[in-house]
């Protein structure tokens, strides 16, 4: 049975009267980027977190992953994020999570702390599957660069659905739990020539039947999930499924009544406007917030709540130099600095800018800001200048975001 346009008008009211999510994402804590804390890599040429325990014995691996997720987010850090005004966090989770992949550590007990913590301090839990097996994008932060192989593995497909009902079953009582989502930035057709040039595969045997995960397969599977997950998670609890960067594909996807509190998640980075050809101005990214971000999130929301699971206030403009769309120093590829701007300079961009896209946000039903905190050095490394905008805590304490 379908839903009539005032059925589905009712539905989208009755989801929105929750207060809308104020949120940032806890990135690098239990997925690995290494743009976001090298040292973490040192001594190996890993790029990313598949490849690093390859490069490390055994014990020397263990050790760095137990000593990073013990300090890098704490207690504390809930604390800090309640005080600033948001009401939830999103947190990356890997496939091996529950500790059954080697030589991969599982990271259970961590996010048992944070559904703890989180209770405690009164913010809520979007938990984010962040990657799968093979990976579903090709990205360093989906496990393994260069690789996307997982969804045309039927046995690795499984596997996932089986995570999202451990998942479900675990926390789907938790007064803390948000909601679920699905998966993270599934690739599209129209982003795959750009992952294969900006992340070559270690191995190209690996990577041999790499290509993006169609449409087809990620509607298919979706409902899939969304059955699995519902098995233990209560109504009132959201699904959450990407929109797999084809944000307006979906307004015919679950209109079955029986599909409820369901999100569509969105993820929008200025850089990617300035890869489509946006000018690197302050005029002309606001133009572009004002008429993509705003307009796109406003249509659909007509379907679905939406939320932007991933925005930051970077940009090419407040770093004076042409970052060939977030490309960093890690990836080899750097433009002199054309432009050394002011602090005040800076935070009139980033304020500018903020306010521009919680505007957009606020079109639909809320946000999280990626990310909570970095530990790249900006300032004795050369080449990160500008990347502190990432770092919501840095730039919260440098007056550069306010919540509303």
């Amino acid at each position: 049975m379908y839903l009539t346009k005032q059925q589905l008008s009712e539905r989208q009211k009755m989801n929105t009267t929750i207060d809308k999510v104020k949120g940032v994402n806890l990135g690098n804590w239990l997925v690995l980027e290494k743009w976001m804390s090298p040292e973490l890599f040192a001594g190996t040429t890993a790029e990313d977190e598949y490849y690093l325990p390859t490069q490390l014995s055994k014990e020397a691996y263990e050790a760095r992953i137990r000593q990073h997720r013990a300090e890098y987010i704490s207690e504390r850090d809930f604390v800090y994020i309640k005080s600033l005004g948001l009401n939830s966090v999103r947190i990356p989770v890997p496939y091996f999570i529950f500790g059954d992949r080697e030589p991969f550590i599982g990271c259970i007990e961590e996010l048992d702390k944070a559904f703890n913590w989180a209770e405690r301090y009164g913010l809520s839990i979007l938990i984010d599957l962040h990657t799968a097996p093979d990976s579903q994008n090709g990205f360093d932060n989906g496990g393994i660069s260069g690789v996307c192989k997982w969804s045309s593995e039927p046995e690795e497909v499984e596997f996932v659905l089986t995570v999202l009902e451990r998942l479900a079953h675990r926390y789907g009582e938790r007064k803390g739990l948000w909601g679920i989502q699905i998966i993270n930035e599934p690739v599209s057709e129209d982003l795959w020539d750009m992952v294969q040039k900006r992340y070559p595969p270690v191995d190209s045997k690996k990577a041999e039947g790499s290509g993006p995960v169609t449409s087809k397969f990620l509607r298919e599977f979706y409902v899939k999930a969304y059955d699995r997950l519902r098995k233990y998670l209560p109504k009132e609890k959201y699904v959450v499924f990407h929109d797999g960067f084809r944000l307006k594909e979906w307004k015919d996807f679950m209109r079955e009544d029986r599909f409820e509190n369901v999100v569509l998640d969105t993820h929008q980075y200025l850089m990617v406007a300035e890869m489509q050809g946006t000018a690197q101005t302050l005029d002309s990214y606001v133009k572009y917030i004002k008429d993509v971000y705003e307009e796109d999130v406003k249509e659909m929301q007509e379907y679905f709540p939406v939320i932007c699971g991933e925005w930051c206030l970077f940009n090419s403009l407040a770093c004076g130099r042409d970052t060939k769309g977030g490309r960093s120093v890690l990836n080899g590829e750097m433009e002199d600095i054309t432009k050394v701007l002011s602090d005040e300079e800076k935070k009139h961009i980033y304020k500018t800018l903020c306010k521009a896209q919680l505007k957009a946000w606020n079109k639909g039903s809320g946000y999280y800001y990626w990310s909570y905190k970095l530990l790249t050095d900006t300032v004795n490394t050369k080449g990160w200048e500008g990347w502190d905008s990432w770092d919501l805590g840095r730039s919260a304490a440098f007056g550069w975001f306010e919540t509303e």
